[in-house]
């Protein structure tokens, strides 16, 4: 038997009020009368119902009137026609106006509790789908975008943007977070309620990519079975975001600039006129400038879309955001996974903020994740990290030592530039004993003065001076 839910009868005739609720009683539901449409809004007013039964021919206010104030007041309840009258006419405008489906009177008990199940059954999943919609949107407004001055900047550049039409360009390495600013500002946006739909141009191969933003018809290449909605035509009234658009080729640029400049585009093997009125926000981790100079990318669609650019730095460049976002991650995840959360040793944190993170926020999420499954409840020290985060922080990490410029000599013949020392046998270590080496030397340029060497090299204050206390130097 299924869960019993409170359903309202709204319909002049008696008979047909007791025959409804002899069947829908006899289901376990509760079941209330009204014998017109201003005794059942009396009725709402007060008390709540989880679907409704609504005659169209009723005296005073009748039923399609009722429909309307029903979606405008009490959108979430599923609303059920039923008419002696029916004629296909009636069925499609109740159905327009909002209504689930429509009965047509003798009511067959068959039909009557299909009707219901599932009305309540659709209503159900969408009231879901709306809730967690819901906490998916709260997760990214309030998400893991960091605090460090910069990206304080990049949520103030989304806010002052995202009520606005106007074309963004993002750019960034991969794994920054494009598809999360992306999202912010959709929902930031007066499109909000309406669909964001995301494009991966990098993933679609070269002869799939036009159907899959405009669409196609019937029989337009072999496969074609059936016409098909493009990602254009889905996005309308909302936003289309292209991902990694610089991989684009120059024949898809060309309509993508016509449809950014006109709205209309014509489907893969049609020719009628189609018109999309989507926002558009694009994405890339190319240098596009670099692309335009070498003919692989058009100038005008370049312009078209930097109406305003958006760039989210790389995580070894806001060092502060590290633990922020860790934190984030550590408490989703291990929500999401069903495991008590980590949390990390003062030497493994210094690990953390020494490793330079090449895939950013993407691969710390993933790090995140292979560490709440191995080490779910602990606190996690320096040995228990993987070994790219050891090399980072060099070969005495776990006793808090750095890496020091010293004496020149090299190994097995190799040169070392001048102070760094002998060689390391790995990449990242040799990285960080540059680094230390060319901190220490560039301090010393600039008499000590931490702000003027951080314009200079063009780092953030703050991250600079973190790396001069990781490798303890000394203004």
């Amino acid at each position: 038997m299924p869960s019993p839910h409170r359903l309202l009868v709204v319909d002049d005739e008696e008979g047909i009020r007791q025959s409804l609720r002899g069947i829908l009683e006899d289901e376990g539901h509760t079941v209330f009368e009204a014998e017109s449409a201003e005794n059942a809004l009396a009725f709402l007013e007060k008390e709540g119902v989880d679907l409704i039964f609504l005659d169209i021919w009723l005296p005073g206010m009748d039923g399609l009137t009722l429909l309307e104030t029903l979606q405008s007041a009490y959108a979430s309840v599923p609303v059920l026609m039923i008419s002696g009258h029916g004629t296909i006419e009636t069925a499609v405008a109740a159905i327009k106006k909002g209504a689930h489906d429509f009965i047509e009177k003798p009511l067959s008990l068959e039909k009557v509790l299909i009707a219901v199940e599932r009305a309540l059954e659709f209503h159900a999943l969408k009231r879901e789908n709306t809730e967690l919609r819901e906490q998916l949107d709260t997760r990214v407004a309030s998400g893991p975008m960091g605090s460090s001055p910069v990206m304080v900047e990049l949520r103030g550049q989304i806010n002052r943007v995202a009520p606005l039409d106007t074309w963004v360009l993002i750019t960034g390495e991969n794994g920054t977070g494009k598809e999360l600013a992306a999202r912010a500002v959709h929902l930031a946006s007066k499109r909000s309620n309406k669909p964001l739909v995301a494009v991966n141009c990098a993933a679609i191969p070269e002869e799939l990519i036009e159907s899959e933003l405009f669409g196609h018809e019937k029989g337009a290449f072999t496969g074609a079975d059936s016409a098909k909605m493009g990602k254009f035509e889905m996005a309308h009234q909302g936003t289309l975001f292209l991902d990694e658009i610089g991989d684009m080729s120059l024949k898809t640029q060309a309509k993508i600039l016509r449809i950014l400049q006109e709205k209309s585009y014509e489907r893969v093997g049609g020719n009628k006129v189609m018109y999309a009125d989507a926002r558009v926000i694009a994405a890339t981790n190319k240098d596009l400038e670099a692309a335009i100079r070498a003919g692989e990318f058009r100038e005008d669609l370049y312009y078209r879309l930097r109406v305003f650019p958006l760039h989210i730095p790389p995580l070894r460049e806001r060092g502060e955001d590290v633990f922020l976002l860790a934190d984030y991650f550590t408490a989703t995840l291990a929500q999401d996974l069903g495991f008590s959360p980590v949390s990390f040793a003062p030497d493994a944190k210094k690990a953390l903020l020494a490793y330079a993170w090449p895939g950013n926020v993407r691969e710390l999420r993933n790090f995140l994740e292979r560490m709440i499954i191995l080490h779910a409840g602990k606190v996690i020290g320096y040995a228990d990290l993987p070994q790219e985060f050891k090399a980072a922080s060099g070969a005495n990490g776990a006793a808090g030592a750095s890496p020091q410029p010293q004496p020149a000599a090299s190994a097995e013949g190799a040169v070392a530039p001048e102070g760094i020392g002998e060689l390391p046998t790995d990449f990242k270590s040799a990285r960080s004993a540059f680094e230390a080496h060319f901190l220490a030397a560039k301090l010393q340029e600039y008499d000590g003065n931490i702000t003027r060497l951080a314009e200079a090299i063009g780092l953030e204050r703050s991250y600079l001076h973190r790396k001069l206390k990781l490798y303890n130097i000394q203004g």
